[in-house]
């Protein structure tokens, strides 16, 4: 078949995309992602560093998307193949993207940014361990956090025992648990969407011409 060109999502509309830079380096997006309707109520003890942290996690990878574009290309039988496994839908760039959309309109998303944060995290220098794993504490763990994730409480201490010394697999549990939550929750749902459903459709129309 055929792969048929898509205009791809913004990838500035998911939030979530973390990176090992520091974020001072990086541009202040125009977006925030304290500006959605699932925001709780700030404590007054809630860092400005933790507010500059969330802001970092706006990929800046739109200019690279451009100037390629293979990227720009989704095939049917690729968007097919999203319906096999969520770490299938995850593996893809375009599927994450697609798929941080549909949860932000179940309002959701801290879910894939707090399992996006994982990833990047296991990838971080020793160096940095420390202060990216209280940032990711902070911004989604932590009891009183602004994008709070849905786990158990025995999980959420025992994270925060973890990150006293961190190491890569500090978020591990945690990670696992709302994979787990993904999976079997929004990931049934997603393929069942308009958003899904529409995209394979229109992939699979254009393949025909």
């Amino acid at each position: 078949m055929r792969a048929a060109a898509i205009s791809m999502p913004r990838l500035d509309k998911l939030p979530g995309m973390f990176f090992s830079a520091n974020p001072k380096d990086l541009k202040e997006p125009n977006h925030s992602l304290l500006d959605d309707k699932t925001q709780k109520k700030k404590p007054k003890t809630f860092g400005m560093d933790v507010k500059a942290y969330l802001r970092s996690m706006i990929p800046h990878l739109e200019s690279g998307m451009k100037s390629s574009k293979s990227k720009d290309i989704l095939s049917a039988e690729e968007v097919m193949q999203w319906s096999q496994s969520l770490e299938k839908l995850l593996a893809n760039q375009a599927g994450q993207s697609i798929f941080g959309n549909f949860l932000k309109s179940e309002f959701s998303e801290e879910n894939i940014e707090f399992w996006l944060a994982c990833e990047d995290y296991k990838k971080t220098e020793s160096g940095l361990l420390s202060s990216k794993a209280e940032d990711i504490y902070k911004a989604f763990v932590r009891s009183d956090a602004v994008k709070q994730i849905n786990i158990d409480f025995r999980t959420r201490e025992s994270t925060a025992k973890k990150i006293k010394s961190p190491t890569p697999t500090s978020f591990d549990e945690a990670q696992k648990v709302i994979y787990t939550l993904m999976e079997k929750d929004s990931y049934p749902r997603f393929l069942k969407s308009n958003i899904y459903l529409n995209l394979l459709n229109d992939l699979q129309a254009s393949s025909l011409k």
